[in-house]
């Protein structure tokens, strides 16, 4: 706690908020800094302790501190976080920008010039009759048709986010997959609500992690069925059923699945969420296969989830365009276009495999997972490792910036090596394998 804490005063909850934003504002107090426990606090400024709680909860909604529970309040760090794509300003070959292969991705020209209709007025629904009824196919085999409720939005994050708005409040506590990705680690952040991480193992969300974060009032869960960003894993049958069977008794905490990957998914979908499950909600984009400036999501969810989410998406305010949807629906719809998916499901796959292979041939062992990207183990802290890359001209990413807890070193990184040439990826193999000994 530092001196600065001493100079906060004030009789009323907002005279010791705003007491506070001004110690912030002039530089004594920083980010990161804690603030008194609220008994102490109460004590000393003479006033009830649920003022000072109430002055807490209005610094708290305004995103100024953060509750950290035993850990106490602390002023809020809104410092940048790391964020997905490429490496701007940087010579070296980047192979930590997780992006899909333009090449793959469906050209949408003869698509765009086929668009024509009626213009869509305000007032009309959300989503656009074509691409809701594909979607319900789309859906069906995991969802039960009488829970399908649908919606729209800009993509994956944008769902996420308004699914813990409209269940949630500030420092109410989230369930996040650790290591995790880098957009929902943002958002939480950014959203002022405490993250609480769950380890992943090769099968998905592990069953022990699940219940610890249940036990400490978690509302909401975050889960990727497959291809979990960066580690590449997917829910297994046997892990999905043992997840269900912890959550039967939580069946009012927020389940999201986040299937971004979907439609390039060389694996089975597997849900974690059961039959009796009261809130949830299924969100597939269409990024990774139709481009990232395809900004669409279709979200399924619960009757009451799906009521609430429409609040958050008025026609004529907040919707996503229609000219956008039909061009998705027309791209999902095209055999050409869903030729090209596949063919790009496989090729990530197979450029994957065949660069765990060299791996293999020079002694780094590891499965490839499912996914654009790589989690491959290096045995040494990773940053050191990165730098010798570095100096080999890769540049890649260390898992440490995928991290919710632990303040050992990552030993993992990173790495997007599908659209490197054969010898490209000898070459990366071999200097990842130098780099490992010189990291030591």
């Amino acid at each position: 706690m530092t001196d600065a804490t001493q100079q906060i005063e004030g009789r009323t909850a907002m005279e010791i908020a705003d007491s506070v934003r001004t110690l912030l504002e002039r530089g004594a107090l920083r980010p990161g800094d804690a603030l008194p426990p609220v008994r102490a606090l109460a004590e000393r400024l003479g006033v009830n302790r649920n003022t000072a709680v109430a002055a807490y909860g209005l610094l708290s909604r305004a995103g100024t501190v953060v509750a950290g529970g035993r850990a106490g309040t602390r002023i809020a760090d809104l410092s940048p976080v790391a964020q997905e794509g490429y490496a701007r300003d940087s010579v070296l070959r980047d192979i930590g920008a997780g992006n899909p292969d333009p090449a793959l991705i469906p050209d949408p020209s003869r698509a765009l010039r086929a668009l024509a209709g009626r213009p869509v007025l305000y007032g009309e629904p959300v989503i656009d009759p074509g691409l809701e009824a594909w979607a319900g196919d789309w859906f069906a085999p995991d969802v039960a048709p009488a829970e399908l409720r649908l919606t729209i939005t800009s993509g994956a994050v944008d769902a996420v986010e308004r699914l813990l708005a409209q269940a949630l409040t500030r420092d109410d506590a989230v369930a996040l997959e650790d290591p995790c990705w880098l957009a929902s680690i943002h958002t939480v952040r950014l959203s002022g609500y405490r993250a609480v991480p769950v380890p992943v193992d090769t099968e998905g969300m592990t069953p022990d992690g699940l219940r610890a974060a249940l036990a400490q009032g978690v509302r909401a869960v975050v889960c990727t069925p497959r291809s979990q960003n960066p580690t590449g894993a997917d829910v297994s049958a046997r892990r999905a059923e043992e997840l269900r069977g912890i959550l039967a008794d939580h069946p009012y905490v927020l389940v999201i699945e986040d299937d971004h990957y979907s439609l390039l998914s060389q694996r089975p979908f597997h849900s974690i969420v059961g039959p009796a499950h009261r809130r949830w909600a299924l969100v597939r984009s269409v990024s990774k296969f139709l481009g990232p400036d395809m900004s669409l999501a279709v979200t399924a969810t619960d009757p009451e989830t799906a009521e609430r989410l429409a609040l958050r998406l008025s026609p004529g305010t907040t919707w996503v365009s229609h000219l956008l949807q039909r061009l998705a629906h027309a791209l999902l719809t095209d055999p050409d276009s869903r030729d090209t998916i596949a063919r790009a499901g496989a090729h990530y796959a197979a450029r994957n495999e065949a660069f765990v292979a060299r791996l293999a041939a020079h002694g780094i062992r590891m499965a490839a997972g499912d996914g654009l990207s790589l989690w491959v183990p290096v045995g040494a802290p990773a940053r050191d490792v990165a730098e010798q890359l570095m100096r080999r001209g890769w540049l890649p990413r260390t898992g440490d910036e995928f991290r919710l807890a632990g303040d050992e070193p990552s030993r993992h990184l990173r790495l997007t090596v599908h659209d490197l040439t054969d010898a490209e990826a000898e070459a990366l193999a071999s200097d990842l394998a130098a780099s490992i000994p010189a990291a030591s």
